[in-house]
């Protein structure tokens, strides 16, 4: 059993009942609770009467789809939520993230990456134990304890992944960070072939910056480099 695991509770909605119960019986043993959804509806009410972490869910389900779900998730929820997508779906994969996932494993996939996914995103939630951190660039703030943005007094939410890609990109401002080390922060894991992942979610947070009004900074792209993060003299 791996002590380093935080205790966490972890929602998993998924048609799949088998997949439910076999998930169950994985991930309890490292400390994390499963709740199991059958539909998108149950699921939206058990996240709204509990206490979880981390959402599973599967794009593909009965009655309310997966995207639809993630849709009202993220209307009362910023939870780090990972999409399962069938294999080589690559439209609904970039729907998920452009919705608000924070990322996406396809299915059938090896539990043990699961796992290692779930440990990613959990690690990255205990940042908000650490001293209180702030990042001041342009017209916005970091706090890096909270995992909160303000442009002045306006808040703009972000996901906890998207949080952590502008946080990187805010450490060195005009410097290029690669799409692989965002990956390796941001999401805790390497990069994969063909992956739009980290472009999907800097398309997010420039679209955020600018529905708040932010002009400074601004993310500017180094093709088939990475990004970098500009301030306005």
């Amino acid at each position: 059993m791996d002590e380093s695991v935080t205790t966490a509770n972890i929602l998993i909605i998924d048609d799949d009942r088998k997949l439910g119960e076999m998930l169950k019986e994985y991930l309890e043993p490292e400390h994390l609770a499963v709740v199991a959804c059958l539909s998108g509806e149950e699921g939206i009410e058990a996240l709204k009467a509990g206490s979880f972490q981390l959402v599973i869910l599967d794009i593909m389900l009965p009655g309310m789809s997966g995207l639809d779900a993630l849709k009202k998730i993220r209307a009362i929820s910023d939870i780090p939520t990972i999409m399962l997508t069938a294999k080589g779906d690559d439209v609904d994969r970039i729907l998920g993230l452009e919705l608000g996932a924070d990322d996406y494993l396809a299915k059938p996939f090896n539990p043990r990456e699961l796992l290692a996914r779930i440990k990613a995103i959990l690690r990255r939630a205990t940042v908000g134990v650490a001293p209180a951190h702030r990042l001041a660039t342009g017209q916005i703030e970091l706090d890096v304890r909270a995992q909160k943005v303000t442009a002045g007094t306006t808040p703009i939410r972000l996901t906890g992944t998207e949080f952590e890609l502008l946080r990187w990109l805010a450490e060195s401002p005009g410097d290029i960070v690669s799409k692989d080390d965002l990956s390796e922060k941001a999401l805790g894991r390497r990069l994969m072939p063909y992956d739009r992942s980290i472009d999907t979610h800097v398309s997010n947070v420039r679209r955020k910056l600018k529905d708040a009004g932010v002009s400074s900074p601004s993310i500017q792209s180094r093709r088939g480099v990475g990004y970098c993060l500009l301030v306005d003299d």
